[in-house]
């Protein structure tokens, strides 16, 4: 059983000398940000790396030095981030088990993981360099499809598993069950496993709970299910959640954070896991709920006597 961390750790004073950058790829807003960012650092005395994928953009730093984003988190002591949420997860993969903290700016729409403003990047950028930050942890999951009892496939995800049926219009039938018990078959057109970082993801759009960063859980949700009394459930994410697909005549996939695994055959079983965290960075006194109400545009505001 993983240890659980809280959900917000102070970090004394961080010595920062190598800095990684990844951008949102093909975004010239991104990457003129990149190009500002990296002259910036270079001035401070800090050694910089980008991610080599973007070493065929013209609009790349000149002579900047290169590295691939899976040697960041062993290359460097801070990785920033310059996109959306979907960015951040595909770099966040790298970083499952690391404890490199990382920043993301926020170029997307809402950017709950990426809830730094493009406008105060460089002040918070400054903070991070004198030590004034806070690391927020977010648990990891880990899926290994089986086959005919062979291991096929295996993936990792921040925000959530998803099992979802074919693009042809039809359910797919499917049993859960949690440490070996039993919890439901269920007919639809799948079910989402979220992390609490992935609740206010697919999982929240698909009638799931915001759990808060600190609750060692994993919400269950029904995507579309035929049957009403399916509902979101939450469980204990050190449990082990067993998936099996007992119904799929047009076929079905799974998907770890947006991005597809492995097309599924009828009779195979995900077997899911806790797994490594992902440190995340924030200035101290970052209010969750706060964050909440701003981004959600929640009602209602504290009456000030």
């Amino acid at each position: 059983m993983l240890p659980v961390p809280s959900a917000t750790e102070r970090v004394g004073k961080r010595e920062v000398k190598r800095v990684g950058i990844s951008v949102k790829p093909n975004d010239a807003r991104a990457l003129a940000l990149l190009c500002d960012l990296h002259g910036w650092l270079i001035e401070k005395g800090l050694a910089v790396f980008v991610d080599q994928n973007l070493s065929g953009d013209t609009r790349c730093p000149a002579g900047c030095s290169l590295l691939s984003v899976a040697e960041m988190p062993d290359g460097v002591d801070l990785m920033i981030v310059l996109g959306g949420d979907g960015t951040l997860l595909h770099v966040a993969h790298y970083f499952i088990g690391s404890d490199t903290p990382m920043l993301g700016i926020n170029l997307g729409r809402v950017g709950f993981l990426t809830d730094t403003p493009v406008g105060s990047m460089f002040e918070i950028v400054e903070q991070i360099l004198v030590g004034n930050l806070e690391t927020t942890q977010h648990f990891s999951l880990n899926v290994e499809i089986w086959r005919d009892g062979q291991k096929v496939a295996e993936g990792h995800a921040m925000n959530d598993v998803v099992l979802e049926r074919s693009a042809v219009p039809r359910m797919i039938g499917f049993e859960m069950t949690v440490q070996g018990q039993f919890v439901f078959r269920m007919r639809g057109d799948g079910l989402i496993l979220a992390t609490p970082a992935g609740s206010t993801a697919y999982a929240l759009s698909s009638g799931g709970p915001i759990v808060h960063p600190s609750v060692n859980a994993i919400s269950v949700v029904p995507v579309c299910p035929h049957s009403l009394s399916n509902r979101p459930i939450v469980v204990p994410a050190d449990d082990v959640i067993a998936l099996k697909l007992v119904e799929s005549r047009f076929g079905a996939a799974l998907n770890l954070d947006g991005e597809e695994l492995l097309q599924l055959q009828q009779g195979d079983h995900a077997i899911v896991r806790k797994k490594g965290m992902i440190s995340l960075v924030y200035l101290p006194g970052r209010n969750y709920f706060e964050v909440l109400r701003n981004k959600l545009h929640w009602a209602g505001q504290l009456e000030v006597e």
